[in-house]
């Protein structure tokens, strides 16, 4: 028992990024070449940088024909390649690489993560143009479109931003593009990024012209003066 777990342990053992297995369909890979490319990991990391096809078929499923047309195929798709180096004495000799795979898996990743953000600002421009249409209560025109969508090339004003500064000119009574647009660009000269720093800012000024007014205990909310963004 004890000599059988010792000849386990020694076979090693291998790294797989966990993203592989989540992305090689994606890669177009099938389960058959996968596990051919993680039997190649496995030899070399045994000291055998260049399996024969004998000896990976010998571990799978596939005949030996079989499996050299895959490992053909593999190397012309880029997913695996055979590379020369010189041993310590000038002997020349041929060893396999997963290289390709690991910049393929890489390339794979960024292009998702960048589509899925890429999704999202689009759900997000299309929830924002909703949301100002609802406020307005009719389609925005051209020109508002327009303003609309310089807002959000500008990387200091996230969706969220802009529907904070909406907001504002709702609470004010001042539902226009001109006071939105003066709000936006008074919180981007005071580093305004979040929406609890846009909520401060406009309550610290409410609370600066009640003090300034001085209005009775008694009087309506309504009498509080709102942040009138177009006198700063």
């Amino acid at each position: 028992m004890k000599d059988n777990i010792i000849a386990w342990l020694e076979e090693g053992t291998i790294t797989v990024p966990s993203l592989l297995f989540t992305e090689y369909r994606n890669l177009n890979l099938n389960e058959a070449e996968l596990v051919l490319l993680l039997n190649i990991m496995t030899f070399v990391e045994k000291g055998n940088d260049f399996p024969t096809p004998e000896e990976l078929s010998s571990r799978m499923t596939i005949s030996l024909s079989e499996c050299s047309d895959m490992l053909r195929k593999l190397i012309q798709r880029g997913l695996l390649a055979i590379i020369d180096e010189y041993s310590q004495d000038g002997i020349r000799f041929e060893k396999y690489t997963i290289k390709p795979l690991w910049e393929r898996l890489v390339t794979q990743f960024l292009t998702s993560t960048q589509n899925v953000h890429e999704n999202q600002k689009k759900t997000d421009e299309t929830d924002l143009y909703t949301c100002f249409e609802n406020e307005f209560g009719r389609p925005l025109s051209p020109f508002e479109c327009e303003s609309l969508a310089m807002w959000m090339d500008d990387d200091h004003h996230d969706p969220v931003i802009i529907k904070a500064a909406l907001r504002e000119a709702v609470m004010s009574g001042k539902l226009n593009f001109r006071y939105i647009d003066r709000i936006l660009f008074e919180w981007k000269k005071n580093g305004i990024k979040t929406l609890e720093q846009a909520k401060n800012q406009g309550r610290k000024f409410r609370q600066k012209q009640v003090q300034k007014g001085n209005p009775r205990e008694d009087a309506p909310p309504s009498s509080i003066p709102f942040y009138n963004w177009l006198e700063q």
